[in-house]
């Protein structure tokens, strides 16, 4: 029974997340105090970027109740000087967001966590597609700035797309974390799937608590790159 209830949230799941005055003239005093604080910013202060579709959007809840946002508070408790920007998008696809993730890369990120495919598996997107179009985003971060540390979020999908489609959907993300060197959030959803208390009326998207939950799923994952990137300065 409990594996059927997991099927059926499963397959709710992806059904729903697929669902002026002339510039002032700048002194060279001002140039310089601009350029010495662009400096300071790139040195001191690290960026967590999240990028996915409505579980990392945080759907249904306050943009403060998302995990994100959470992650925010737990490097703030800690005093990490690190900030987080979630650029989740509801029923986004790997092809929308390759499309998109061009002009999300406009500064320098240093941990890029890749939350996509949940809605190519629903569509029954050939597999091939969904790999190369998580490769392109890989590759294209890494063009970006080759130190960002990139970490990929796994999913499930139920199988009524076929055993076959579903087995081989499971094992795009770890074969893509190995094969680029990438971390791996074996299952974003951990301890939420198929639980009613974890997720809102529709019996789909994390509460409050259900978040917190995927919080700690994605914690583990980002806390270890800090240890190896402390470790290694």
């Amino acid at each position: 029974m409990q594996n059927i209830l997991k099927f059926s949230y499963f397959l709710s799941v992806f059904l729903l997340i697929s669902c002026g005055e002339a510039p002032k003239k700048e002194s060279s005093e001002d140039s310089e105090k601009t350029s010495k604080n662009q400096k300071i910013n790139e040195t001191d202060e690290k960026v967590i970027l999240f990028f996915g579709n409505s579980l990392t959007a945080g759907y249904g809840l306050d943009t403060e109740e998302a995990f994100p946002a959470l992650i925010q508070n737990r490097l703030d408790s800690l005093e990490l000087n690190y900030i987080t920007i979630n650029s989740g998008l509801s029923g986004e696809t790997t092809s929308g967001g390759l499309n998109r993730l061009q002009w999300v890369l406009t500064q320098k990120v240093d941990i890029f966590v890749l939350e996509l495919g949940a809605n190519d598996g629903l569509r029954g997107v050939p597999l091939d597609e969904t790999r190369k179009n998580l490769q392109a985003m890989i590759d294209l971060v890494k063009s970006k700035n080759p130190e960002t540390k990139i970490v990929l979020a796994g999913m499930e999908i139920p199988p009524n797309m076929g055993q076959a489609y579903t087995s081989e959907f499971k094992t795009i993300f770890p074969e893509l974390a190995e094969a680029n060197d990438v971390s791996l959030i074996p299952f974003l959803l951990e301890g939420v799937a198929g639980n009613p208390e974890l997720n809102l009326e529709d019996g789909i998207h994390p509460t409050a608590e259900g978040q917190k939950i995927v919080m700690e799923n994605v914690w583990e994952i980002i806390e270890e790159l800090m240890n190896k990137s402390f470790v290694n300065q």
